[in-house]
């Protein structure tokens, strides 16, 4: 029985998303862009094996289009193996997932949906719901002047993911000449951010983000046996690394980490202060991860805020 009540209950979380973001499965007006089209697709259910689920399931939007669990749960309540990133600021990557199978936003947007734990339908029987659906048919003949296939599924779908840039953020106004609105704090973790904290090192440019795989310290094997990278590269020496997020609207997408495992930037903030301490036995781990940042109270505290005014004003609590 309690087995029984605890399946209920992921089932329930795994369909929060989606009842409260995805609140109609068909489509409630005629798009007039690619743009639109992905974006009725994206928050479709139809996409989803029993059609439980869409994409925005576990990219919510009110949380700029990541998940607020370690973990997010596909159809029939199955639980996925790396926490869920944001699908914010994606336009620019040169490649996706956090062990970059994906090339490509068209080819990324299609693999979650074949995935048996996360969406778990065949493309090939994706595309026969769509065009047997005389609004969608309607639209993939509009738009693209040809019947649904693949390959415009995921032109549509990646379409509409690049329309969600964000830069209206207190940083971004700093950074144009708006420093009354700066908090001090703020401009001394952006110094720590550049300089002792070494977090510059790898999340540099507009979206905070290198784009580079790195071995942070969080595989050792055993317990954390996440192979990342190395799993599509096969190369040895890309074992536990993964690929570098953005950090735009960092403070709203926690969970952190591709396990999830901490909750808060102030976790996170510690982790790298003396990653020896958290993870023992880490393999492979990057050169850039030292063992201690000797950061005091302070500085935690400045950085904290610092990384807090990347957040876009949508995504602030009122």
């Amino acid at each position: 029985m309690f087995k029984i009540i605890l399946h209920f209950v992921a089932i329930l979380i795994a369909l929060a998303g989606s009842i409260e973001y995805n609140k109609v499965t068909t489509p409630v007006k005629e798009p007039s862009t690619i743009e639109e089209l992905g974006e009725l697709l994206f928050f479709d259910k139809i996409l989803s094996g029993n059609k439980s689920i869409s994409c925005a399931s576990c990219h919510k939007p009110n949380i700029a289009f990541a998940d607020n669990v370690a973990f997010s749960f596909g159809v029939d309540s199955l639980k996925g193996i790396r926490n869920t990133p944001s699908a914010m600021n994606v336009g620019d990557r040169p490649s996706f997932f956090w062990d970059g199978r994906a090339a490509s936003l068209e080819e990324q947007a299609l693999i979650p949906i074949s995935n048996p734990i996360e969406m778990n339908l065949k493309i090939t029987e994706a595309i026969n719901r769509l065009n047997k659906s005389n609004t969608y048919s309607k639209y993939f003949n509009i738009l693209f002047k040809e019947n649904a296939n693949a390959k415009n599924l995921g032109i549509a779908i990646a379409a509409f993911e690049k329309t969600l840039e964000t830069s209206n953020t207190s940083f971004d106004r700093y950074m144009n000449g708006d420093s009354l609105n700066y908090s001090e704090s703020a401009k001394r973790g952006r110094i720590l951010f550049n300089v002792k904290g070494k977090c510059f090192d790898c999340h540099f440019g507009p979206d905070f983000t290198g784009d580079e795989f790195r071995n942070i310290g969080l595989y050792n094997g055993k317990e954390l046996n996440d192979e990342g990278r190395s799993a599509i590269s096969k190369n040895e020496k890309d074992k536990g690394k993964f690929k570098t997020p953005s950090l735009r609207n960092v403070a709203v997408t926690g969970p952190y980490m591709h396990n999830g495992m901490f909750t808060s930037l102030s976790q996170v903030i510690d982790y790298y202060n003396t990653p020896t301490k958290i993870v023992s036995g880490s393999i492979n781990t990057d050169s850039l991860i030292v063992p201690d940042l000797l950061l005091s109270k302070q500085d935690k505290i400045d950085l904290e805020n610092f990384l807090n005014t990347l957040t876009d004003d949508r995504f602030l609590k009122k």
